[in-house]
This record gives C-alpha cells, sequence and structure tokens, in this order.
C-alpha cells in the first residue's frame, strides 16, 4: 500500500512545487471520483468516451481505478460490449446525443441471460443533460442505469501553474455558437477554486465572454450564502481575458521549444507521439532491421528537471543548454574512475539512477531538438515565418500578398494558408474588400467549394473580415503596447517578446501593465480592443486579509477564455521569474491550442446533398 501511496505522490509532485499547490484541486477531483466507483459496489468496467481518457490520465492512474474494482476498460463504440465478467459497466461520457445512440445500441445487445445481475451506471462529464437523457428515454434505455451522475472536471492541474478545462469547441461556441455552456463551467471551475484557495478579492476582466464569467462568478457565490469559506486567500488577483481580444497571438508561428513541439507534432494532456526511428540506440538501427513503427510516446511536465528548464526558452537558445548538459553528464559519469574508497563507491552507485535517467531525458530532448531543427532550418518555414514578422510589424498588410498568391497556387496545405490570410487580417483591422475577396475566390477554386462555410465562421469570429472603417487601428495598438520589439535577445532574454523573437503577445502584455503601472495608462487602447472593461471587489471577512510578507511576491490568476499557447504561458513564467516583477502567474484556460487546432476547430465542410 505504501508502494502506491508514494507512487501517486511521486506523480502529483510537479503540481505542488509552484507557489499555488495544485495538487489540492487534483486530490479533491480524485476524491470525488473514488466516492463514485464505491457507489457501484462490486467489480466494474468502465466504457470510455475517448477523448477524456487524456484529461482523466491527469487525474487519476489506473492503479486508483484498480483499487476501486475496476477490472477492465474499453473504449465506447457501436456493437455489442466486449465480454467481461464483472457487476457493474459504467460509462463516462461527455453530453453528446451522438453518443447516447451507442450506449443505447451496448445496452440493447448486451446478453441478459449470462448477466441476469449486472447493473448500468452512467457519469456525465463535465454535466448531466436533459436532452441526452430524453434520447436515451426515447431509445428505451434510460431505466436500464442505476446511476446517473455527473462529474464536474472543470480545471484539471496541467502542471505547477497551469489549469485548462480542455473543451475542445471552447471557442467556437462562445464566439461563433453564443452557447455559454462553456463558461458556466469557467464560472463553476472558479468557485470551486475560491473554495480550496480562497476568495479572490480582486477580479479584472476584458471582453464579453470574461464579463458573462465574473457575473456568473459571483453569483454562484452570493447564493452559496453563509458558506463563505475560512481561507486567507492564496490569489490577490484574477484576470478574466476573452481570446478574441488578442486574435493575433494564436496565429503566429510559437518559437518556444514547447510551442514549436506543439506547432510540429501537437502535444495532448501533456503527451506527445514523435517519429521512432530518432529514438533508436544508435546499435540497433546500424543494421536497418528491427525499427519500431509505433510512435515514441513521451509525457511533457515540469516532472522532468531538463524540459523544465528548456521548455520555455526560445529554441534557438536551446542548443547550447543540452550541449552543456551533455558535458555536465559526462563528467558525472567519468566520476566512477576516481571513486577509490568504498564510501565514495557506494556515494556514486547511490546516484547513479538519477545519472541514468539524466542521460535518457538528455537522449530524448536531443532527439526532439533535432526533429524540429529540420523543419526550422527549411526554406518554406523561414519563408513563412518572414511573412508572418512582416504582417506584424505593420508592412504591407493592406495588399494582396505575392507567398500568399505563390502559396495558393503551389496548394500549400489550407490552414497554412488560412492562418496567413487571417494574420494579415487581423494586422490590418480587416482587409480591404477588394483583397478579401481576391483572397476568398482563390482559396474556393484551388481548394474546393465546400469551404465556403469555414470562410464564413472565420468571418464571424473576427480573424477574416472586411475593413469597417478607413483607419487601421493597429500601429497605435502596436506602439502603445510594444508589440513589436526589433532588438529582441532570443538567448537572454530581457522581454516577452522573445517567445515569438519579435513579437510580444498582446494578451500577456495586457497582464503585465495591469500589473504595472496599471490599465488607465492604456485606456485609448482598451477602447480600440473589442468588449468591456471591467474590475470588481470581493469583500473578505477581516481576519482573512492577507498580510504580505517584505519581497513576497502578488499571485494572479490569468483566465484566458477561449483558448491559450503554449508561447503565451512561456511569455508569463518568464514575467512571474523577472527579480523585480512583484507578480508570480497561474495560467487557466478553456483549451490548449495552437494557430492550426484553433482554425481547425472552426472550420467546417459543405457536404454534397446525397444524391
Amino acid at each position: 500500500m505504501t508502494y502506491t501511496v508514494n507512487k501517486r505522490f511521486k506523480m502529483a509532485a510537479h503540481l505542488s512545487c509552484g507557489r499555488v499547490n495544485l495538487s489540492v484541486l487534483r486530490e479533491a477531483m480524485r476524491m470525488e471520483l473514488r466516492e463514485f466507483l464505491d457507489k457501484c459496489a462490486g467489480s466494474k468496467a468502465i466504457v470510455w468516451d475517448e477523448y477524456l481518457t487524456g484529461p482523466f490520465g491527469l487525474i487519476a492512474q489506473y492503479s486508483l481505478l484498480k483499487e476501486h474494482e475496476v477490472e477492465k476498460m474499453f473504449t465506447l463504440k457501436a456493437g455489442p460490449l466486449p465480454s467481461s465478467d464483472v457487476k457493474n459497466i459504467i460509462f463516462f461520457v461527455r453530453p453528446k446525443l451522438e453518443l447516447m445512440d451507442i450506449i443505447a445500441e451496448n445496452i440493447r445487445r448486451e446478453d441478459k441471460g449470462r448477466f441476469p445481475q449486472r447493473d448500468f451506471h452512467i457519469l456525465f462529464v463535465p454535466h448531466r443533460s436533459l436532452l441526452c437523457e430524453q434520447r436515451l428515454k426515447d431509445l428505451g434505455v434510460l431505466g436500464s442505469f442505476f446511476h446517473r451522475e455527473e462529474y464536474r472536471l472543470n480545471l484539471i492541474p496541467f502542471d505547477g501553474d497551469l489549469l485548462s478545462m480542455e473543451s475542445e469547441n471552447a471557442f467556437k461556441e462562445c464566439y461563433l455558437e453564443n452557447d455559454q455552456t462553456t463558461l458556466y463551467h469557467a464560472a463553476k471551475g472558479l468557485t470551486t477554486l475560491q473554495a480550496l484557495y480562497g476568495t479572490i478579492p480582486q477580479i479584472f476582466g476584458k471582453g464579453e465572454c470574461a464579463r458573462h464569467v465574473a457575473n456568473m462568478m459571483i453569483r454562484m457565490k452570493r447564493e452559496l450564502g453563509g458558506s463563505q469559506n475560512q481561507i486567507i486567500p492564496v490569489f490577490d488577483t484574477l484576470l478574466l481575458l476573452d481570446r478574441n481580444v488578442d486574435l493575433l497571438t494564436p496565429l503566429a508561428t510559437q518559437l518556444t521549444y514547447e510551442g514549436l513541439i506543439d506547432e510540429v507534432y501537437g502535444i495532448q494532456n501533456s503527451n506527445v507521439k514523435l517519429p521512432p526511428e530518432k529514438f533508436v540506440p544508435k546499435k540497433q538501427g546500424e543494421g536497418g532491421k528491427d525499427l519500431p513503427t509505433e510512435p515514441k510516446k513521451l509525457l511533457l511536465n515540469s516532472a522532468e528537471e531538463l524540459y523544465a528548464e528548456i521548455r520555455d526558452k526560445n529554441f534557438n537558445a536551446v542548443g547550447s543548454v543540452l550541449s552543456k548538459k551533455a558535458k555536465i553528464i559526462s563528467a558525472a559519469f567519468e566520476g566512477r574512475h576516481s571513486a577509490k574508497t568504498v564510501g565514495e563507491i557506494k556515494q556514486f552507485v547511490s546516484q547513479l539512477p538519477h545519472m541514468q535517467a539524466e542521460r535518457a531525458s538528455l537522449a530524448n530532448h536531443t532527439s526532439i531538438a533535432e526533429l524540429i531543427k529540420e523543419i526550422t532550418t527549411s526554406e518554406a518555414f523561414f519563408d513563412n515565418l518572414t511573412v508572418e514578422q512582416e504582417f506584424m510589424s505593420g508592412f504591407d498588410t493592406d495588399k494582396v500578398n505575392a507567398y500568399i498568391e505563390d502559396s495558393i497556387a503551389k496548394k500549400d496545405p489550407l490552414i497554412t494558408i488560412l492562418r496567413l490570410v487571417c494574420l494579415q487580417s487581423v494586422c490590418n483591422m480587416g482587409l480591404k474588400p477588394k483583397v478579401l475577396d481576391y483572397y476568398k475566390r482563390e482559396i474556393l477554386q484551388t481548394y474546393g467549394y465546400e469551404h465556403i462555410l469555414t470562410l464564413h465562421n472565420l468571418e464571424k469570429a473576427g480573424l477574416l473580415k472586411p475593413q469597417t472603417s478607413s483607419r487601421n487601428n493597429y500601429p497605435t495598438i502596436r506602439k502603445t503596447l510594444r508589440l513589436w520589439m526589433d532588438d529582441v535577445n532570443e538567448q537572454n532574454p530581457n522581454d516577452i517578446s522573445y517567445v515569438y523573437s519579435g513579437y510580444a503577445p498582446l494578451s500577456v502584455r495586457l497582464a503585465q501593465v495591469l500589473v504595472r503601472p496599471g490599465w488607465r495608462s492604456i485606456e485609448e487602447v482598451l477602447k480600440i480592443l473589442p468588449g468591456p472593461q471591467f474590475e470588481e471587489r470581493q469583500s473578505l471577512p477581516a481576519g482573512l486579509v492577507k498580510k504580505r510578507q517584505q519581497g513576497e511576491n502578488k499571485v494572479m490568476l490569468v483566465f484566458f477564455l477561449g483558448g491559450v499557447t503554449f508561447a503565451e504561458i512561456a511569455a508569463l513564467r518568464f514575467l512571474s521569474q523577472l527579480e523585480d516583477g512583484g507578480t508570480e502567474y497561474i495560467i487557466a484556460t478553456t483549451k490548449l491550442i495552437n494557430g492550426t487546432t484553433w482554425i481547425k476547430s472552426l472550420m467546417e465542410k459543405l457536404e454534397p446533398p446525397p444524391f
């Protein structure tokens, strides 16, 4: 038993090493999960909605489920359930109608004769849905469920300073469909945080969605009435930011190590899948036989020392860190020759597991860096980046771009084209109707008219739109907020603009200016940016007001509604580490995104009629 406890503690160690101990939140979620599993007495099989397995993996490993009599796990799919000799079948699902149809088929095709005593249960994540229950009723299986409950998986701890709801369509729901479900869950998640970490005394926000979340959160707190928690607040300030206040940042290519891994391979729930051939030991790979075909899967979080050190660096600064690390490790292994006495040998042997883990970590990250370098040194990457940086620095944003024209003619991936065209539109506060029509026509003629809905969605989201006034306000925003820095130091940065090699993320600049000198200094810019700006205060009982120690930093929770990129997270971590910064940042979001996943979430194909 002690082994599992220690292992569990080790798994979450990276959550408890920051200013805010996020393993407290993880433990509260685990407890709720245990309580539900214990309600279903006897042996269990879990049938998973595949999308949920990643987020749940960050909360509970299989060992925890096993302790509560979970013997089998299956992926939810059409047809009969795989045979298993268990008393309980539990469906873990998102409230989606198409999933209810599959569950109904699973239950109807169950062999009642073999398992007359079997119980079915359903756990909706993150909330129960009347529509889904009605669908189950219409399909004649609602009565088969012994327990129908919800599990509020709202804010999942990803790292010591990072929380995400992993709500896959949050941006589309909020900004295109006017669906406030995600915002309600964001407010619920914040209410849970306040129950665990104390009331957040100050709330600042910018944007329509931010306003809704703040209102709901304050109302939820009021409805809890007298049950005011007696906890000295851990967070001093909450900053709620709408993604559409800064549409520019996610469109640009991230240039931090972690950001590039995400851009090239996609990081999902802290895991990345990589081409296996780069990770084969030299001798094994030489004969060309037995090369692995399965992707190499790696867990990426700050529990790994080397990754914590390099993840937020500009990619151009990573090579020198890796070579320095290689020298240190090889010197440590050489130490075995100088170990003469029994005591020295014993000490060397005790350090060996840690040294071997460090060597394996170095080998992995050297391989990843080589893979990424192949891309970043390519001509296509350089040309694309050059155009991005021209747009962000305000150069030639008002006319048809020759590189984009050529890329469409060469039929480059549509997503690459859309990212660039949207970036140009955002950096020009919309495109002249003539330019916009030209791009749309070229895209539809080259890639197919079924993409007309995608272009409509991008316009509705404000990413690709006609210029409504003759004045382009982007230069004003760029200059006031210092969004473009010509002399950026990638090796030893002194400004957040290093994460995009020149461009400082607008969202993070807003957080930085809020701390010092305050938003009053940029009132003009805030008026240009979409959505209301507001400030709220939540009163605290006299005994709970925080007495700050000398030199102790404030803690600000920055919540991105609609998604955040790893480059923005890196920029906020950079500000947290500044000696005279005075503030440490914890980041929360509806979803971790990059330009590709973000645009993909807005893409929609017009299906041809079925005849």
